[in-house]
């Protein structure tokens, strides 16, 4: 087990994180511990939002366990559209909802996705990013991201908001992060401040939902190890190797 140094800054304790040897749900809680051990304003910001999404029922209408997930068809890297059907016709998809490249969050969970990348394809699986960032902002995601995951791009956040999971921000963390260096105005092309509520789904090749995880409490995703057994109950939809 990799033991987390006591960090001085958040940027140190962000990349050992990345370095842990721990189940992402671990992973995550220690980012959410470095923020309120080193005093970031957005630790009690984020506990504000998270009760505010928890109040109003935020992703209660999103697609359920066995539920057809809707289709999409969403641009990609070189602005080709990419239809779920499409990518169903391949295999298994365990598609993310992700707030940005800029979320610590969201990339301390696609890079555990992405190691986990060799287990994934063993089940036939594929990995879907959305996210509502414009494509130049997108190619900042780690490089692994980028080579195991197909990145897509939601628009003013548009097949989200059909699912029910767009939230707004608000303005204390648009100001903070305003103050470090984050546009949204910039990554997205508009200045609403919305962003997906994450969430992961695992889409059979049926296109129901085997799995989910939505939870108003975005500092929790959904645990490596639920993903690929959810694929795994999913092998038998595939197609036969026999002719």
């Amino acid at each position: 087990m990799h033991r987390l140094k006591k960090a001085t800054t958040l940027i140190e304790a962000f990349n050992d994180i990345c370095e842990m040897d721990a189940p992402l749900n671990e992973r995550l809680a220690a980012y959410s511990d470095a923020l309120r051990e080193l005093n970031f304003p957005f630790s009690e910001a984020y506990d504000e939002l998270v009760a505010r999404l928890k109040a109003g029922e935020v992703g209660s209408t999103a697609p359920g366990i066995g539920d057809v997930m809707p289709p999409f068809s969403l641009p990609a890297n070189g602005g080709r559209l990419v239809h779920l059907e499409e990518i169903l016709s391949v295999g298994p998809a365990v598609i993310s909802f992700n707030r940005g490249h800029w979320c610590p969050y969201c990339r301390i969970e696609l890079k555990s996705i992405a190691e986990h990348q060799d287990e994934i394809v063993a089940c036939g699986g594929q990995l879907v990013s959305i996210l509502p960032d414009r494509q130049q902002f997108v190619n900042q995601l780690p490089e692994e991201v980028l080579r195991e995951f197909i990145i897509l791009t939601d628009v003013d956040n548009t097949y989200a908001l059909s699912l029910g999971l767009v939230i707004w921000l608000g303005e204390r963390i648009a100001a903070l992060m305003e103050g470090r260096g984050h546009r949204l105005g910039t990554y997205q092309g508009n200045e609403g401040w919305f962003v997906p509520l994450p969430a992961t789904f695992v889409v059979g090749c049926d296109g129901r939902v085997i799995a989910r995880q939505v939870n108003p409490d975005f500092r929790k995703r959904m645990e490596i190890d639920d993903i690929i057994a959810a694929l795994r109950s999913a092998q038998p939809t595939l197609p036969s190797a026999k002719a």
